[in-house]
């Protein structure tokens, strides 16, 4: 199992501009070794005769077919909104620009 100490995660937050607390830096490598533990089990059981998955169980397309169904008339639900302009939706400016 690999050992991560909190001054690994300490240079890697370093190198990748993120600033961690001492403490953070011992509970990210105290999770980081749970996850290394997982994935070193997970590759232990792991071999050729046993497929690959994404899903433990298996699933068909659950889509239903697409059917066209009637439609929403753009003049009554733009006479419905607000605001309005050219045929579309008008909203208030939020960011101060002209």
């Amino acid at each position: 199992m690999s050992d991560f100490s909190s001054e690994m995660v300490m240079r890697l937050a370093q190198m990748s501009r993120i600033a961690l607390t001492e403490a953070e830096a011992q509970d990210l490598a105290d999770e980081l070794a749970v996850i290394t533990a997982a994935v070193e089990k997970v590759a232990s059981v792991a071999s050729d005769e046993i497929p690959a998955t994404s899903h433990p169980l298996p699933l068909e397309n659950v889509m239903r077919e697409d059917v066209v169904g009637d439609t929403l008339d753009r003049d009554e639900v733009l006479a419905a909104a607000p605001m309005s302009a050219d045929g579309m939706f008008k909203v208030a400016q939020i960011l101060g620009e002209e």
